[in-house]
């Protein structure tokens, strides 16, 4: 079992915690929070106290970690997490549910999180720190850029493109071949089949 420590012990932190649990690969040795007190469980796992502890957990050998806090349309705080923990020299470890579907020829990139459900198609390409999560589908050659949030039940169709830091809404459906540019963010619900300029929120159906 790799020892693990979690960087964040709110909700998202409770999903991935039972992810790494259903994976029997991982031991969670505890959780960083500012939030929290020392002492506080979740899950049944103890927040240990805050980012200092960094060089100290690394000094007793913990070189594994993962990312517990998500993303609601801005993936900049996960982001600057991310680049902090790997910064500091912890190698972010796969998220991948036992009933996720990832096919074989998929590329994943390094930490992401994938969840109960989730589906990841032939080809596609998953980036860095990227969340799909749970009932999310990413059709066949679809390429996710790092720090991307996927959500609960979202569809993209083959093909499609999403640029970094982007996020797709819960229930969001994606038509077939589509761009989504860096760091835009497409509503709850929303039906896509124009592109989505970088930066650019869009919602309804059609997405506008």
């Amino acid at each position: 079992m790799i020892p693990v420590v979690g960087f964040g012990a709110g909700g998202h932190a409770k999903v991935v915690i039972e992810i790494l649990r259903s994976m029997r690969e991982y031991e969670i040795v505890g959780l960083l929070d500012t939030r929290l007190e020392r002492g506080a469980h979740v899950l049944g796992v103890e927040v240990l106290g805050d980012d200092s502890m960094m060089a100290e957990l690394k000094q007793r050998g913990i070189e594994h970690a993962f990312i517990g806090v998500g993303t609601v349309g801005d993936a900049q705080p996960r982001r600057e997490l991310y680049e902090k923990v790997v910064g500091f020299g912890f190698q972010i470890v796969p998220a991948i549910h036992a009933v996720a579907i990832v096919s074989e020829s998929a590329k994943i990139g390094a930490g992401p999180t994938i969840m109960a459900g989730a589906i990841i198609n032939a080809n596609a390409v998953i980036g860095d720190n990227v969340i799909v999560n749970t009932g999310a589908i990413v059709e066949h050659d679809c390429v996710i850029g790092a720090h991307t949030h996927v959500a609960t039940g979202a569809r993209l169709a083959g093909g499609v493109q999403v640029g970094p830091g982007s996020h797709i809404g819960i229930g969001a459906v994606v038509r077939q071949e589509i761009r989504i540019g860096e760091g835009a963010t497409v509503g709850a619900g929303a039906v896509v089949v124009r592109d989505v300029p970088a930066g650019k929120t869009v919602i309804g159906v059609p997405a506008r």
